[in-house]
């Protein structure tokens, strides 16, 4: 031992370490399961596996998934370079409302606190020459913050108040079971301040919140999903028709 006294090294540190270092990886059999599951589903973000090991039978929460892939190099890294975010906000028009949920965004009650955003997906289609032609979506998705599940969503090829009114229906009527007035909280896009959409939350008796201007921590939820949600299944890919990303299921 007198080469752990040269090192400044405790005899209890290094028998503590020997010992690790002969022991089998407890979570080998795991680690090996998704480096399979990366070979078929290279997209596949930590959400997905966890869902996808749980089908196979394996007992394991998210984060324990989320570290497994940190430490083993299974990380999705399908970006692209960023283009101009889609921006809704057009300047104060209607009756833009208060920020009542102030990023209180956690709830123990279901169908409660409701957020909502829009975001911008591309996709090229052959146009009438035989070019291609670049083309957008808008994807207007209705989150329940009480376990961020999406509750109603619209996809359309232009952004447009019937899309997301329909959404904002769909939500409304899936919401209809809270016991206590429901709060419906959005950015200061151009939609969420238009009298049809004003007059529906209030026919409900529904409150209706705003971030504050530029800020998007007011709505980080809805943020966080679209970020995840390219991540895994948009960002690193070519889509060639409108069907195609269909096909994706989202969300």
């Amino acid at each position: 031992m007198d080469i752990l006294e040269v090192i400044g090294l405790h005899k209890a540190t290094y028998m503590y370490w020997q010992v690790r270092f002969n022991r089998e990886n407890p979570d080998q059999k795991v680690i090996d399961e998704m480096h399979e599951i990366r070979k078929v589903h290279k997209d596949y973000g930590c959400l997905r596996m966890t869902r996808e090991l749980r089908a196979r039978d394996y007992l394991i929460n998210k984060k324990k998934v989320e570290r497994l892939m940190r430490e083993n190099g299974l990380n999705v890294t399908s970006y692209t370079r960023k283009s101009r975010k889609y921006s809704s906000y057009k300047g104060d028009t209607g009756s833009p409302k208060k920020n009542l949920v102030d990023q209180r965004f956690n709830t123990s009650i279901v169908h409660q606190k409701i957020t909502t955003d829009t975001t911008e997906l591309k996709y090229y289609e052959v146009d009438h020459t035989g070019k291609l032609s670049l083309r957008k979506l808008y994807f207007d998705p209705f989150m329940d913050l009480f376990n961020l599940e999406i509750l109603s969503f619209q996809i359309a090829k232009r952004p447009n108040a019937g899309s997301i009114l329909e959404a904002l229906k769909k939500a409304i009527k899936v919401t209809d079971d809270c016991k206590y007035r429901r709060t419906f909280h959005s950015d200061r896009g151009w939609a969420y301040q238009m009298y049809q959409y004003q007059a529906e939350l209030k026919k409900h008796k529904i409150f209706q919140s705003f971030s504050r201007k530029g800020n998007c921590l007011d709505n980080s939820p809805m943020e966080n999903f679209f970020s995840l949600l390219k991540q895994e299944i948009y960002h690193g890919r070519i889509f060639y028709s409108y069907e195609c990303i269909l096909q994706e299921k989202i969300p």
